[in-house]
């Protein structure tokens, strides 16, 4: 992995890590928006390279890369471990072997 790459990774995963956090601590509504709408981007940006899939199920709960069905909007907004419409970005090629209590990460939404 570039170090490009891995800085977007590691970036995302900051953010998704203390987004809620900061949201309790009085970072606004529009401040938190924006942070969400970065992070999409990141995602996004970090696809089009191809070395990446989207993993669905294989998330903890609030740690989300981004969209996790109704109710959500963005990276950190799933509300349960391994939720099956919530993914994470993983190495191509690596989502259908994780194993997770709840089965085998899937390239698509788990219902």
């Amino acid at each position: 992995m570039s170090n490009r790459m891995l800085s977007a990774a590691v970036a995302t995963a900051f953010v998704a890590a203390f987004a809620a956090p900061a949201f309790s601590q009085g970072m606004s509504q529009a401040d938190m928006q924006k942070k969400m709408q970065e992070n999409q981007a990141k995602s996004m940006e970090m696809m089009k390279t191809g070395k990446f899939d989207k993993c669905y199920g294989v998330a903890l709960k609030g740690q989300n890369d981004c969209f996790a069905g109704a109710g959500t909007s963005c990276a950190g907004t799933s509300t349960a471990d391994y939720q099956g419409n919530a993914w994470k970005l993983v190495a191509k090629g690596t989502c259908t072997t994780i194993s997770t209590p709840n089965g085998h990460g899937s390239l698509s939404a788990k219902s």
